[in-house]
């Protein structure tokens, strides 16, 4: 399988701040509080102690493969703008599309319904907004 399936590339991606957290380490950098979003929570819950890299790689593995089995058809699109902009942005589409993630002061992720998506993606390029599903 290839990184293009949730169920592989969290895993990976995880393993990846795990062990880079692991070299820092190694040079004697530590960090005083550690932070994360999505599968780099589990990976903060591991270099903060809280978790084994045991249980990390399992939490990390268990939510990729639910992740999976939850998917539908619907999905989600990356937007680079502000979370109050991508709010009025959706608003067309009440009900079939709605935030999903703020995940920086220009970067918001909406879910829905796959139709809404592709209609969003045009209308969102036609008005400047650059989106990737």
């Amino acid at each position: 399988p290839g990184l293009d399936r949730v169920d592989v590339v969290q895993p990976v991606l995880w393993a990846v701040m795990v062990s880079l957290a692991a070299v820092w380490e190694s040079f004697g950098v530590r960090p005083a509080a550690v932070v994360g979003h999505s599968q780099g929570e589990i990976a903060a819950a591991v270099v903060s102690g809280a978790l084994s890299v045991v249980d990390g790689a399992r939490v990390v593995a268990l939510r990729s493969k639910a992740i999976v089995a939850l998917a539908g058809r619907g999905g989600m699109v990356s937007v680079a703008a502000t979370h109050e902009d991508t709010e009025t942005l959706i608003s067309r589409w009440d009900g079939r599309i709605s935030v999903a993630a703020v995940n920086g002061p220009t970067s918001t992720v909406v879910s829905g319904d796959a139709d809404a998506l592709d209609e969003l993606m045009v209308h969102a390029e036609e008005s400047g907004v650059r989106v990737r599903r």
